[in-house]
């Protein structure tokens, strides 16, 4: 199942990651460009656990303000990064099925099966952080149970996303379901679309 190589590539990342713990670490892919999937699903999942410390550090309460808008600029690159990488895994999907023909009553689904991806890998960062929080040796034994609660929660939505994932995919394969794949098309970021910083030109 595409799913089982997904988590397991995701569980790699975010287990690499956590060797330095740092953001600012060097990153190297664990596969090649010919193995094309896996290169991306490790690039995407990297991408996500960078972002995600992120977003650990600008919320302290003690952060320097020119640090704090620094990191917001990292942020905003790092979204369009995570945008751009599930674009990249659609385009892959949509040549790998490409020769499909859709069934006459074929159905679309309400998103696309990289966007499926997307919260798949954030969803394998919510799991890895909550066992570190169920499993910390500092923390009263309430905390600890009430985290087991949530992460046992996690680890039931990630059968069930793998599951819808693993389906469909292969009702585009069947020809049940066809992808339609739309561009983000973020405005934010744009010298001609942001009203600010066409501004400032």
């Amino acid at each position: 199942m595409f799913t089982s190589k997904a988590n397991k590539i995701f569980q790699e990342v975010i287990e690499k990651y956590h060797v330095i713990n740092s953001v600012d670490q060097p990153f190297e892919n664990a596969y090649s460009k010919t193995d094309l999937i896996e290169h991306l699903l490790y690039r995407k999942c990297w991408i996500d656990t960078v972002q995600w410390h992120y977003e650990d550090i600008i919320r302290d309460p003690q952060i320097d303000p020119v640090a704090a808008l620094t990191l917001k600029r990292k942020i905003d690159a790092s979204n369009q990064d995570r945008t751009d990488m599930v674009e990249y895994i659609d385009s892959y999907l949509l040549e790998k099925y490409k020769d499909v023909t859709p069934k006459a009553n074929a159905t679309i689904n309400t998103e696309s099966p990289a966007w499926g991806i997307d919260r798949l890998s954030i969803l394998a960062l919510k799991i890895y952080h909550m066992n570190e929080e169920a499993t910390r040796t500092d923390a009263s034994d309430g905390h600890r149970a009430a985290c087991k609660v949530k992460l046992d929660v996690l680890l039931e939505q990630r059968v069930d996303l793998s599951t819808a994932i693993d389906t469909l995919l292969y009702d585009i394969e069947s020809g049940d379901k066809y992808m339609k794949v739309y561009k983000q098309m973020k405005m934010y970021n744009d010298d001609e679309l942001n009203p600010i910083l066409r501004g400032q030109k």
